[in-house]
């Protein structure tokens, strides 16, 4: 059958066979595996063409089981999992040695997230273990926020897909580690910096610059990543700058511009619903006939960080100018 659709009593029993099935976050979708099968994961890997350096986030649907799965966990993580979870953030934290070292790219420590998504939560409960779920599609590329996103580039790699519908946040998660106990964004998500330091009282965010072929402190820090096949430039255009004839462009609010809007994240400038719009108006436009896809810029604030960060990643570094 293509796309290999099932449902989450399914793909439960799919998994504790070893299998990888694609599963609803509020997120994005994720390729999910046993996360203590080092067979599974490693079907995630061959699956995504993902490569060894780049760890897996754990998905959980108790809190409870960080227990499980981490040790010597610092207060300001019980804190901020109490306060966000179920949701959009992921704790990284030292790991028990339950977890294999391909799950975190033999890394020390573990990334650890409690999806708000019941369906998600359903499959996790109904396989009776933590399932380590990047976001399914291959590596590097748009990250997917419906089922037919994950058909597209994986539907005959892998065992399974649940649909659960379209994404609501849109966005990878916000993850964190601790230094000394205290919290520090590797990633920014929906889980924004004032909403940690509400509950955490500081916070550091670390700007992080990848090393290929070295592991990495958590999923997504490649300096290149979410791009589609389509160049794609984020930002005004210069203004010496001739854009290519088959110029397309996602507008933000009423952002005026040379090129007229193809897409619009958001007429009314709301960042959530931006957020949400974003990679699903980046695959809409990857289509060969378009030679760039232009992004307005978008407000640095709130979830507009996780934006940004995003954009910045999937961006040429200059304007692809016909003059």
């Amino acid at each position: 059958m293509y796309p290999p659709w099932t449902s989450p009593t399914r793909a439960a029993q799919i998994l504790a066979d070893g299998g990888v099935v694609g599963i609803p976050t509020e997120t994005v979708y994720g390729l999910a595996g046993n996360a203590f099968d080092p067979k599974a994961l490693a079907k995630i890997f061959a699956a995504k063409e993902r490569p060894f350096f780049d760890p897996l986030i754990v998905h959980i649907a108790k809190i409870e089981t960080i227990e499980l799965i981490a040790k010597d966990i610092p207060k300001a993580a019980w804190k901020l999992a109490e306060a966000y979870w179920p949701g959009p953030m992921t704790l990284v934290l030292p790991k028990q040695d339950c977890i294999p070292d391909l799950a975190t790219s033999a890394l020390s420590t573990v990334a650890i997230r409690f999806p708000n998504h019941k369906i998600a939560q359903e499959i996790i409960s109904l396989t009776g273990v933590p399932l380590a779920a990047p976001s399914a599609n291959l590596f590097q590329h748009v990250s997917p926020t419906t089922a037919e996103h994950v058909a597209e580039q994986l539907g005959n790699r892998i065992d399974g897909i649940v649909d659960g519908g379209p994404c609501f946040v849109g966005v990878e998660s916000t993850i964190i580690t601790f230094i000394e106990g205290k919290p520090v964004i590797l990633r920014p998500g929906a889980i924004t910096p004032e909403m940690i330091i509400k509950i955490a009282g500081s916070l550091t965010i670390k700007q992080s610059v990848s090393s290929p072929g070295k592991a990495m402190p958590a999923p997504g820090m490649m300096d290149k990543h979410y791009q589609p096949r389509v160049p794609l430039f984020y930002g005004a255009i210069p203004i010496d700058a001739t854009p290519p004839p088959h110029t397309v462009r996602i507008a933000f609010g009423n952002t005026k511009s040379r090129i007229d809007a193809t897409l619009n994240l958001s007429p009314t400038g709301n960042l959530t619903e931006a957020t949400a719009n974003l990679y699903a108006f980046m695959r809409s436009l990857d289509k060969e006939k378009y030679d760039l896809i232009l992004v307005d810029p978008i407000p640095d604030e709130g979830v507009g960080i996780a934006c940004n960060d995003r954009l910045r990643r999937a961006s040429l570094k200059y304007f692809p100018s016909q003059n």
